[in-house]
């Protein structure tokens, strides 16, 4: 089966031209060609909001996929793991983000996976052959444990369904074993495993990136269109509550981007509630040419990708006259460009296998402050999305059998759990601009703001600036805040610096100087290379 990743690679070779004068959602930046040495200002208005922060924004993706499960946050032999064999570690750190919802149990896995091997006593589980990643599976880690999981890491969970060879009537008998409480088939079931509790669980995805022809069970839209209409039927003649959340496209460089959208929801946007994006980014020769000052601006093309998806979702509302408004699932997204290929991808058919390890640095950390940034600004319409993903696979946190580090994009992914409340703010950023091949000018300054009821104003600012520091005002234009509670920034000279087990903390935080406010405004620099937070009380 070819690798998606590099069917993704040899399609950015045709070539996409994103322009960030093309962006069409909330990025206000005035974008005139001027010197980096002239001030930006951020005018901050806390009356003008683009929209409540649904928590589910900043949530996480665990995958049957390496060492995410087994090693990552289930390990029963270690002595870092509790009597039910969850890392205690890992849940701590994950309990101390806060990480509201992650996505299980795949990804490319969950499209060969029956998930009737993960249930029932472990001494009679399959080893099965995960074809996806040419893995072996034990199924000593299957639903129930991701839910005793999920309540002992207070999180939730966000369930993926096997619609590449599995059936729709499988899909709904998972529901009914998850969320019925008896008397019925698969509720009974769950009981004699143990569990008579019902999970109650909300939010599923249909199928995982059905438009690719890496993917098990690969389809047509309409094919794929008119299963995920019986498929969320079914599943809601259950359970009347679920959200459900249809495939969309896995990318810009894919060649039926956009049309895939279109013919998958006129089959099923009566029956579902949203839609999925994915997108990971690199510092790569085709995508940036290996170009740092580019790179920081990839996050523009997310917000092109989501006002993209956005246009289509409301063309198909338009043609069904709908009153329901879709909204979008970015349940997938990270940079990831190191470990796409040979070895890092194929299991060779052991169990736990080191896959897709990628070691990130300072500007994979800044990017994805971008991201964020990103995923703020079109808060009105992505109710959700996962960082892909949380243990040791393209993920913030690492482990081996002694403990774990945080790698660089830890960072602005636990500033968003911990900073980012209320409502997003709809902020104006004047900053001098650069040109950047394909992408017209880029601002050196991008930014987001979030307030809560209780007066806490955040704000989110990455300097793409390489080389130089930024003075940066804050028009506070209806009332200015009175003190600055917290400040952090994350910077260093060199770009390409990692974090290791043996240099666990080369790359993190440092305190930044708590700017103070007068006459309506707020000043302060920036460094370069830079990604700060800046939290006011009013």
């Amino acid at each position: 089966m070819s690798s998606r990743r590099r069917f993704l690679q040899t399609a950015s070779t045709a070539g996409l031209a994103w322009s960030a004068s093309s962006v069409f959602g909330r990025l206000l930046s005035a974008q005139t060609s001027s010197s980096a040495g002239r001030p930006a200002r951020i005018f901050v208005d806390t009356r003008r909001t683009i929209a409540p922060i649904d928590r589910n924004l900043f949530g996480s993706f665990l995958e049957h996929l390496g060492r995410a499960i087994y090693e990552g946050i289930y390990d029963p032999g270690s002595k870092l793991s509790d009597a039910n064999g969850f890392r205690k570690d890992v849940m701590d750190e994950i309990r101390k983000l806060g990480v509201p919802i992650i996505r299980y149990p795949g990804g490319n896995f969950v499209s060969g996976y029956n998930w009737l091997d993960g249930v029932g006593p472990k001494q009679d589980r399959p080893r099965v052959l995960d074809k996806a990643w040419n893995s072996m599976n034990s199924n000593q880690f299957g639903t129930n444990e991701f839910m005793q999981w999920c309540k002992a890491a207070g999180t939730e969970p966000l369930m993926g369904l096997n619609l590449g060879t599995g059936t729709t009537e499988q899909a709904a008998a998972l529901v009914e074993y998850c969320n019925v409480d008896k008397g019925t088939k698969w509720s009974d079931l769950r009981r004699k495993h143990g569990y008579s509790d019902p999970y109650n669980v909300r939010r599923w995805c249909l199928g995982n990136e059905m438009d690719g022809p890496w993917q098990i069970g690969h389809m047509t839209a309409t094919e794929y269109g008119m299963k995920a209409q019986d498929c969320a039927r079914q599943m809601r003649y259950v359970d009347h509550s679920l959200q459900l959340i249809a495939c969309g496209s896995s990318g810009p460089l894919m060649p039926t981007y956009l049309e895939w959208d279109r013919e998958v929801l006129e089959q099923c946007y009566d029956y579902v509630d949203g839609l999925s994006l994915h997108r990971y980014f690199g510092n790569t020769k085709e995508e940036t040419g290996g170009d740092s000052s580019k790179f920081l601006a990839l996050n523009l093309t997310m917000d092109r990708q989501i006002s993209e998806t956005l246009a289509v979702c409301d063309l198909v509302r338009g043609h069904k006259r709908s009153p329901k408004k879709l909204w979008l699932s970015f349940d997938e997204w990270n940079v990831w460009y190191r470990e796409r290929n040979g070895d890092a991808v194929d299991g060779r058919r052991h169990v736990a296998p080191h896959l897709l390890e990628e070691i990130y640095n300072l500007e994979d950390a800044l990017l994805v402050g971008g991201l964020i940034i990103t995923l703020l600004r079109n808060a009105d319409r992505v109710r959700l999305a996962c960082l892909a993903q949380l243990v040791n696979v393209i993920a913030p946190i690492m482990t081996n059998s002694n403990g774990l580090f945080r790698q660089p994009i830890y960072y602005p992914y636990s500033w968003a759990l911990q900073f980012a409340r209320g409502n997003v703010l709809n902020v104006l950023i004047e900053s001098p601009t650069y040109e950047v091949a394909g992408m017209d000018q880029v601002p050196y300054l991008d930014a987001a703001a979030t307030v809560t009821a209780n007066g806490e104003t955040s704000l989110f600012i990455l300097n793409r600036d390489l080389s130089n520091s930024h003075q940066v005002e804050v028009v506070w234009e209806d009332k200015p805040t009175t003190r600055a509670i917290a400040s952090q920034v994350l910077t260093g000279n060199d770009l390409k610096a990692v974090n290791g087990f043996d240099s666990p903390h080369k790359v993190e935080p440092q305190p930044f100087d708590k700017p103070t406010t007068s006459n309506g405004s707020t000043k302060f620099e920036v460094p370069a290379r830079s990604y700060t937070v800046v939290q006011w009380q009013t």
